[in-house]
Formats: C-alpha cells, structure tokens, sequence
C-alpha cells in the first residue's frame, strides 16, 4: 500500500494463531535449549524474521520461550507436570499468513498427542475493508 507521498505504508491485517499441545514429552517441556531451537527453526522456516529470542527456566519446572519478530511476536508456555504447552504466534502485515506455518511446523518438532487450534483475523481484514 502507498500513500499520496509515496511512502510505503505498512499493511494492517494479520493472523493470530492460538494453541493447545497436550500429552508432550514431559523431559522436552523442561528443556529450554531444545524449545528454542524449536521456535527458532518453526520461525525461520517459516520465512519469519526473527529479531531476539528469550527464554525463563523456572524453579521447580516449566519454561517461557518468546520471540520478537519483525512481524509481531511468538510464544511458548510449558507445563512439564502436565505435558502442555500454550502457543501464541502473530504475525501480521504481508506475512500474515506465516503464522498457521508455524504452528504446524511446531506441532511437528513437538510431536503432542492432542492438539487445539484457533485462528483469529486481525485489523482490518478482519473488519472487511
């Protein structure tokens, strides 16, 4: 999109995918090291632009793994005592679409025995306009 100045402007639509991982490896949802390497590859694969990577070990268990994208954001949630992972991917602009990618290419890397997805449309794609 180009306004009357001629500057790009940036798209407002996006994709805001939510998800449910259950019965994964209990070992894996207390790994960090392997969980960001998840979210990473899931994200560059998936064409998105990563800009930092962060993740929290807590005590006794459980791991948050966040992306900053150039795109939006991506996360991951775990509960090792359960097998549950929480999933929040949002990608917007013209890499709307990457976000299911990920969440896909995650499922995969993770291997959950139960999986639930949403997607919610975002801006103004979602509005119509």
């Amino acid at each position: 999109m180009t306004s009357e100045a001629g500057i790009v402007a940036a798209e407002f639509t996006g994709r805001h995918v939510l998800a449910e991982f259950g019965g994964v490896d209990r070992a894996l949802c207390d790994d960090i090291g392997r969980l960001e390497a998840a979210l990473r590859h899931a994200l560059t694969t998936a064409g998105v632009t990563v800009c930092e990577v962060v993740g929290k070990q807590f005590v006794p268990h459980g791991v948050t793994v966040l992306a900053l994208l150039a795109e939006s954001h991506a996360s991951l949630h775990t509960y090792p005592e359960t097998g549950d992972i929480f999933v929040d991917v949002f990608t917007c602009g013209t890499a709307a679409d990457r976000a299911g990618v990920v969440a896909e290419l995650l499922c995969a890397a993770l291997v959950p025995e139960h999986v639930r997805i949403s997607t919610v449309v975002r801006g103004r794609a979602a509005a119509g306009a």
